[in-house]
Parts: structure tokens; sequence; C-alpha cells
């Protein structure tokens, strides 16, 4: 009998790539969608299983067994900082992680920013870039829409993903420093990678012949 594999994907931006790629490599289950009421989606004849997690959440379930392996952004596992395998660049949900600012604030030099305040989704990864530059600032988590904290005075900066820059057209802010790029990777528990090396393995290669080598 083969392995039993928990597969964990992101609610989110990179769920239908995600299942879409499993799937292509053989890996489904019926039922399998991001709005499914569904905690956990089997496929008992494939032996696999699907459990759906909130972006920031998934490392963790990774990280502590609960999934064997799954897909998530770089930019999570930068902030997350878990230990987990990571065994392949998907390639796919490429977006920059970006440190930007009011038009009206830009200034000479990113040392010219220091001792403002800053607001993010990720702040152990702002904390790090701005440590490695030698620049204080104060850090701000929020959750929801970055782009406000300027414009109503919480913050002067932010640390936010961007894809096109749209969103930071729209709201009159502009890129200074690119402190990351982000893409969609394949991640394994370490204790399941040694377990199920075999079955873990073959998926690998075959999401990487996928993903064009």
């Amino acid at each position: 009998m083969r392995q039993e594999l928990t597969i964990a994907l992101p609610k989110g931006k990179l769920f239908d790539k995600a299942a879409g790629m499993l799937k292509k490599v053989g890996f489904e289950a019926e039922g399998l969608s991001e709005s499914s009421r569904k905690l956990v989606i089997a496929n008992e004849e494939l032996a696999i299983r699907f459990i759906i997690t909130k972006t920031m959440d998934l490392p963790t379930y990774v990280e502590y067994g609960a999934a064997d392996i799954g897909i998530i952004g770089k930019d999570v596992l930068a902030e997350e900082k878990k230990n987990v395998y990571e065994l392949l660049d998907l390639g796919f949900g490429r977006c920059r992680m970006m440190l930007a600012v009011p038009e009206a604030m830009r200034r000479e030099k990113l040392t010219d920013y220091a001792h403002l305040r800053v607001a993010t989704k990720f702040p152990h990864v702002a904390e790090q870039f701005f440590r490695r530059a030698g620049i204080q600032v104060e850090i701000i988590k929020l959750n929801g829409s970055i782009e406000l904290a300027p414009m109503v005075g919480l913050s002067e900066l932010i640390v936010d993903l961007v894809e096109t820059g749209r969103t930071l057209k729209e709201n009159k802010l502009v890129e200074i420093a690119e402190i990351q790029v982000s893409t969609a990777r394949f991640i394994a528990n370490r204790a399941s990678y040694k377990m199920k090396y075999d079955r873990i393995s073959r998926l690998v290669e075959a999401l990487r012949q996928e993903c064009g080598g």
C-alpha cells in the first residue's frame, strides 16, 4: 500500500494554480475547491488528502506534521521561518516585496528614512531588511490594506507585496527599494520527507518537469 500523503494548499491567489499543477501530475480529489466547506478532502484510491488553510498558517501545519507537504509563497516562508524543507521553486505567483513611500515624501537616500514608521504584514522580513541597512525604524504590523497607513498618518513607509504596481500608483505611492522576489514553493515536513521519501521525491520530480525543469 502507498503511504498516505496529506497536502496543504493555501487559500487565495496561489490556490487554483497549485491545485491545477498537482492535478496535472496525478494528485487530485473530487470536490477540491477553495470554497469547499469540507476541512479535509480525500482521494482514498490515490492515498492522498488535501487540507486548505489560511496562507500564513500553512507553514505551521507542515512544520508540525499535520500536513506532509504544501505549496506556499516564499514571502510567507521568509516571514514565518518555520522548520520545513523547501524542495522546489514552482515559479508561479511571482510578486515583489517592496519598500514604498508617498510620492511627496520621497528622499534621496535610504538612510534618510531613519526613525520613521513602517506599516507591513511582514514585520520580521521588514525588520531584517532595515537591520541589514543599519536603519532604525518603528515597525507596525497590520493585516489589512497596507496602502491606507500613510494616507491616514499611521506610518510614513510601507513594506508590501507588489505584482503590477498599479495599487501603489493609484494611492500615490512610489517604490524605493526591492526587498525580495517571491514565487510559490513546494515544502515538506522534515520527518515526512524521510519517512515518505520515495513518494515525495517522485512528486517533486514530476512537478519539476511540469515547471519546465
